[in-house]
């Protein structure tokens, strides 16, 4: 179960879950600030004139007339140059689903497929180790989204010996390539709010590693999330905590406190249940669990994927594709409950696990079998 659990993650991900288009080297991109218009300036209100005295014969001098005060005079507000506040999740216009919602108008199952799946928000993948165009391509999601006044879901995964050297592996070569690749992605998250959903399964799927290469990894994610958290203050960055079918609790804390997921410098939380199918009450009971065995602090959270979660996992175990599942609750930035802090769609629905299509590649059938 553990290894079937892990794969799915990974398979469904560096094939091609959301991903940012490549734009070219970091220093072509810059985002350039929008120049609004001037606030136009409300005109003063006018003075009044004087009204004359009449002057009527009088054994005693009249009183001088005493002036009206002058109206006081307002200047206009002043624009504010504060963000705006995120209104929600964002929808990045570059995925698969989007691709085939816009080529196929006729196909009967495009209506469906574009109102359940294709308008909500999900996340942003980069799989792939790109050093030279990771800034800009990172740049390009989070300059949107704050355009929009919403909050984008990235997902850097490319950590070294990703997926144990399973059917996803690749990454970094080494961990000081992987240092100097986080850097980039962090170079290019902004000054707004963004979630990060930093390497699914890093620390969930460590049997493969030595004790060395363990300890390394934790040292890497550690110093990823501070890197992120120093480069943009208003990163919320989530740690890697499986689901509530894999590790016991206890476990799964231990390794996030030793990659720094306990500690706000680094860290707002855990994230579970990516590319995965369990039931929010249920990962939401295990990560409650998790953050108290990781002695988190009381601002630390949780977010859940809840892109397939709608009818629970299957009782068989299957992790490929399986039959029967469906969509879960919609994207969202306010879940009621305690101590979890968002919904989301990390895993895009309709992108095959690798059964029921090319692994990674957005397949319509399965599309319409979840969001039907």
């Amino acid at each position: 179960m553990v290894a079937a659990a892990s794969a799915v993650v990974a398979a469904g991900a560096v094939a091609g879950l959301l991903s940012a288009t490549a734009d070219g080297p970091d220093g072509g991109d810059e985002a350039r600030p929008v120049v609004s218009e001037s606030p136009s300036l409300q005109p003063l209100p006018a003075l009044p004139s004087p009204t004359p005295s009449v002057t009527k014969p009088s054994a005693k001098p009249s009183p001088k007339p005493k002036p009206k005060a002058r109206p006081t005079r307002k200047a206009p507000p002043r624009p504010s140059s504060a963000p705006p506040a995120a209104s929600g999740l964002y929808r990045h216009g570059d995925s698969q689903v989007l691709e085939w919602v816009r080529a196929n108008r006729s196909d009967p199952r495009r209506p469906l497929i574009e109102s359940r799946i294709a308008a909500r928000p999900a996340a942003v993948w980069f799989a792939d180790f790109t050093p030279d165009s990771i800034t800009s391509r990172v740049r390009a999601v989070t300059s949107a989204a704050a355009g929009e006044g919403r909050v984008p879901v990235v997902v850097p995964y490319a950590i070294p010996e990703r997926d144990c050297g399973g059917a996803s592996d690749g990454g970094a070569p080494d961990r000081a390539a992987y240092d100097d690749w986080i850097d980039r992605f962090a170079a290019g998250l902004g000054g707004r709010e963004v979630i990060v959903i930093l390497e699914p399964d890093a620390l969930s799927q460590t049997e493969c590693l030595s004790d060395g290469q363990r300890a390394d990894r934790y040292a890497a994610l550690a110093r990823a999330g501070r890197v992120m958290k120093s480069a943009n203050p208003r990163a919320r960055v989530y740690y890697d905590a499986g689901h509530s079918g894999w590790n016991a609790p206890a476990t799964q804390a231990a390794r996030l406190r030793a990659a720094g997921a306990a500690s706000p410098a680094s860290s707002d939380g855990v994230f579970s249940n990516v590319s995965n199918f369990h039931r929010t009450a249920d990962e939401a009971a295990y990560d409650r669990r998790v953050l108290a065995a990781m002695g988190a602090p009381a601002g630390l959270g949780a977010v859940i994927d809840t892109s397939r979660n709608g009818n629970g996992a299957p009782t068989d175990g299957e992790w490929c594709d399986p039959d029967g599942r469906r969509i879960g609750e919609a994207p969202t930035l306010t879940t009621g409950l305690p101590r979890v802090d968002a919904y989301l769609w990390v895993k895009l629905p309709g992108e095959s696990d690798g059964c029921k299509g090319e692994p990674g590649t957005f397949t319509p059938d399965y599309a319409f079998e979840l969001a039907d």
